[in-house]
């Protein structure tokens, strides 16, 4: 039987779950995740668990965060005055923002804390700074 390798298009079913079991992600119940090997379409950690895999093979693989979404970075957390938004805007603590900046390219950010002065915003991804575990499956392999 073949083995998974940089190349190929892969298709799994993964559960994953943070430290306290909770989970985050799953294609249980949906097509499986699909995706070429090497093409960096994955966090690394997650990738590289999948090479050598035989397709009906499962495993469990516990990713630290620096081959997932990274640490938890200071400088991607940033404050801006409540009148910076638009008018409609209303943000409320825990909402997934898009926010333009000036080069035109767009980020996804949290908002993390509102004052009467000021509007704390994350620009970590919402797993950033945590070990992951992911149950893979690997259903096909296709070269």
């Amino acid at each position: 039987m073949s083995q998974a390798k940089s190349g190929d298009n892969v298709k799994l079913h993964y559960t994953g779950t943070l430290n306290d079991g909770t989970v985050f992600d799953s294609s249980q119940g949906r097509e499986p995740l699909e995706f070429t090997l090497g093409q960096n379409q994955v966090i690394p950690g997650f990738e590289n668990a999948v090479v050598g895999m035989e397709p009906g093979e499962s495993k469990t693989v516990n990713i630290p965060a620096d081959q997932a979404y990274g640490p938890q970075r200071d400088d991607m957390i940033l404050e801006v005055s409540p009148e910076e938004f638009p008018p409609d805007v209303n943000p409320k603590v825990g909402d997934r923002l898009q926010i333009r900046q000036s080069n035109g390219a767009t980020f996804h950010v949290t908002v993390q804390e509102i004052t009467d002065t000021s509007v704390k915003l994350d620009g970590n991804h919402p797993l950033a700074g945590q070990d992951l575990t992911f149950q893979i499956e690997l259903v096909e392999i296709a070269s």
